[in-house]
């Protein structure tokens, strides 16, 4: 893993931008043409203070285990999926309807 230098734009936001990455997912640094690729610099990243740790949920696929043991398979409304622990979905509306299920 290495430590990298982000810009000081991104390390005073406390967004939760990490600075540690494996090396594997390293590349070398092209800086950005604005001309070709407008709209990709660090200045530009939005940030909605009021949206800050809450994301849409579309639904739980799945899980494995069970009780407070249990890990959820997580789909979101972005597209992404994500493995939860109970422990950080057990107030989610949308986890009631799974159990329901």
């Amino acid at each position: 893993s290495f430590q990298i230098n982000l810009p000081p734009s991104l390390r005073k936001r406390g967004s939760g931008v990490h600075d540690v990455f494996h090396s594997s997912l390293l590349r070398i640094h092209v800086p950005n043409d604005d001309r070709l690729f407008p709209g990709h610099l660090d200045t530009q990243i939005f940030e909605d203070k009021d949206l800050e740790g809450e994301w849409a949920v579309q639904k739980i696929k799945l899980h494995v285990g069970e009780g407070k043991n249990a890990v959820f398979e997580v789909l979101w409304k972005s597209g992404d999926v994500s493995w939860l622990p109970y422990s950080e979905l057990k107030e989610l509306h949308e986890l009631e309807g799974y159990l329901e299920a």
